[in-house]
């Protein structure tokens, strides 16, 4: 008898995808990417930004090619992954309370994170 081996989603997805994969650096967090993948990131500091524009990362940690993994220290030296700006928009309300019970203090105050959701062209 053979056992059934459980996959996990990161399997699921680089069998689905193919295999090729990058893991990029921006606004201080990490993105396993694919090719057409759209993922949310930060936004970038860079003000003259539009939808449609091309975007280049050049902080690539990891690549992967399905035959051939390449590991940065910390970077990837020449590697690139261009992605084009699909959206820039704000996540949902987030209502932050600070409340300091039998003083009369209370201060209510809401934030808005702002994103850019980008589609990943190439690795």
């Amino acid at each position: 008898m053979t056992e059934a081996k459980t996959t996990t989603k990161k399997e699921v997805k680089n069998a689905r995808k193919g295999g090729d994969f990058a893991v990029i650096e921006t606004g201080g967090k990490q993105y396993l990417v694919f090719v057409g993948d759209e993922v949310k990131i930060e936004k970038l500091k860079d003000e003259n930004v539009k939808v449609g524009d091309k975007i280049s990362f050049d902080k690539v940690l990891l690549k992967d090619s399905g035959s051939t993994t390449e590991v940065g220290a910390p970077y990837i030296s020449g590697a690139k992954v261009s992605a084009e700006l699909v959206e820039i928009g704000r996540a949902p309300k987030i209502d932050v309370v600070k409340y300091k019970a039998k003083t009369r203090y209370f201060k209510k105050i809401g934030h808005r994170q702002p994103f850019f959701k980008v589609k990943i062209l190439s690795l």
